[in-house]
């Protein structure tokens, strides 16, 4: 086994280490099967490098095999137990919310060892890999360059939540009235068709974090009609600061019923093209939103650790 591994920062390996678990996990590689750099990089349409960082990762983890002068082969431990194969791309893997919860709280250090996180949270080696390349995706969790893994200052206070809803109050309405915006026909019958299999069912069975990357995602697009990228790209980073508070304050489903109509009428406004209207509506949307997620955190940092 070699010390290589992606550059610290770098996310494509990481997500590529997500995508080949996956593969793994339902099935499409087998165990004893040869995890091909070729191959691999043919099927995510990206270079070999990334590829060979992320089969490196996963060794590393011991989520795969590697043998000198062989390669990378899937190994028995590397297929999830059954209890395991729930965990789908469509869902917070196993322990990431215990993981993720217990960094907001600071109840775990900023920087840490995969064996730490394994006996703390009682994760196999193939769970925290997934755990680990979420939050590298989202941005609170990176690799260190020599060992372990660094764990970054994200929201953690309503102060820093607060702050965040700010800066959306003043990017997120003006996108509605910037000169170059552009109606995108195409994203609002999307973003609708979204919206509603929401309100029919989707608020009660998805995962938080499906239910915050759609809040997110509706908010983006609109955002990017606006034709200013600067402001588009403003959101998206403050957006990838916020979803990890957010996952913690998914406990009232009931209010995403309200939210999901507030943003199909916010649709409908922007069709019609009365988007002063809707700029007007998006910041009252935003200011309801502040107040009852503030309510909501300030609740939780409040209550008894358990």
């Amino acid at each position: 086994m070699t010390g290589r591994g992606p550059k610290p920062g770098s996310h494509l390996p990481q997500k590529i280490a997500q995508s080949i678990l996956d593969l793994i996990a339902a099935g499409e590689i087998g165990v004893g099967e040869h995890l091909s750099t070729p191959k691999l990089a043919e099927r995510f349409d990206v270079s070999r490098s990334p590829v060979r960082e992320a089969l490196h990762l996963l060794a590393e983890r011991g989520a795969i095999a590697q043998e000198r002068n062989r390669g990378f082969f899937v190994q028995a431990s590397s297929v999830p137990a059954p209890d395991e194969a729930q965990d789908t791309s469509d869902e917070e893997p196993v322990g990431y919310l215990a993981v993720a919860g217990d960094w907001l709280r600071d109840r775990i250090p900023a920087e840490v060892t995969e064996q730490f996180l394994r006996e703390r949270f009682a994760l196999s080696a193939a769970q925290l890999a997934r755990v680990l390349a979420l939050g590298s995706s989202e941005g609170w969790a990176e690799r260190r360059s020599g060992y372990g893994w660094r764990l970054l200052p994200v929201a953690k206070t309503p102060d820093a939540l607060e702050q965040i809803y700010r800066v959306r109050l003043v990017v997120e309405p003006a996108g509605l009235l910037e000169p170059s915006f552009r109606l995108d026909r195409r994203v609002l019958d999307a973003q609708r068709a979204t919206q509603r299999r929401l309100l029919d069912g989707g608020i009660r069975t998805l995962p938080a974090t499906a239910l915050v990357s759609a809040g997110a995602q509706i908010h983006e697009d609109i955002l990017r009609m606006s034709g200013n990228p600067f402001l588009a790209q403003t959101l998206v980073r403050l957006n990838r600061v916020r979803r990890l508070i957010e996952y913690q304050s998914m406990v009232d489903r009931e209010r995403l019923y309200r939210q999901c109509r507030e943003h199909l009428d916010l649709l409908d406004l922007i069709e019609r093209g009365q988007n002063v209207d809707a700029s007007h509506f998006l910041r009252s949307h935003l200011n309801d939103a502040l107040l009852v997620k503030l309510a909501i955190h300030r609740a939780g940092a409040a209550a008894p650790a358990p």
